[in-house]
């Protein structure tokens, strides 16, 4: 019998400049979604949740799905692949929307490695500096950011435990 481990997240060993991560699967925004996450983190604004305000009084003439949603949706795609194991997120360099994400527009994501650096106080860990981009089902870019993250190396990183016995299958 063979076990297997998910990966989530990598260590500093892992990453290679240059690198890109083709993070899976996409994920089709509802109107649900945008009204929802509007409602959470009160942004109120008619643009996301007003049809007759976005057909009447908008340059698009629909809704736009509000830019924190599609950039916190594109973060947590990368995050099985980049960031899972990271001790911290330590900075978002730079955040750009270059085209409007509307109900119904499936995203995905890429990441690529700009750089990955052994920490100068700390010999456990490193730091490693990424840019992401989501992408709409046409292809457009909908969303860039440039992030740096603080993550272990692979000698030093805790190791994953569940909270039961490995005699589960026995």
């Amino acid at each position: 019998m063979t076990t297997y481990d998910r990966p989530f997240g990598r260590h500093l060993e892992d990453f290679e400049v240059g690198d890109v991560y083709r993070h899976w699967p996409g994920k089709t925004i509802t109107e649900f979604d945008d009204h929802l996450f509007c409602m959470m983190t009160m942004n109120h604004h008619p643009l996301h949740t007003n049809e007759w305000f976005a057909e009447n009084e908008t340059v698009h003439k629909k809704n736009v799905v509000v830019g924190n949603l599609v950039y916190s949706l594109v973060l947590g795609m990368s995050v099985p692949d980049v960031s899972g194991a990271a001790i911290a997120n330590l900075e978002v360099e730079s955040l750009i929307h270059r085209f409007p994400t509307f109900h119904g527009d499936t995203i995905y994501a890429e990441t690529r490695v700009l750089a990955a650096a052994g920490s100068s106080s700390k010999p456990d860990r490193g730091i490693v500096t990424v840019e992401t981009k989501g992408f709409n089902q046409r292809g457009e870019e909908v969303c860039y950011f440039r992030r740096k993250l603080m993550v272990w190396k692979r000698e030093a990183a805790p190791a994953r435990r569940r909270p039961y016995g490995e005699d589960v299958w026995d």
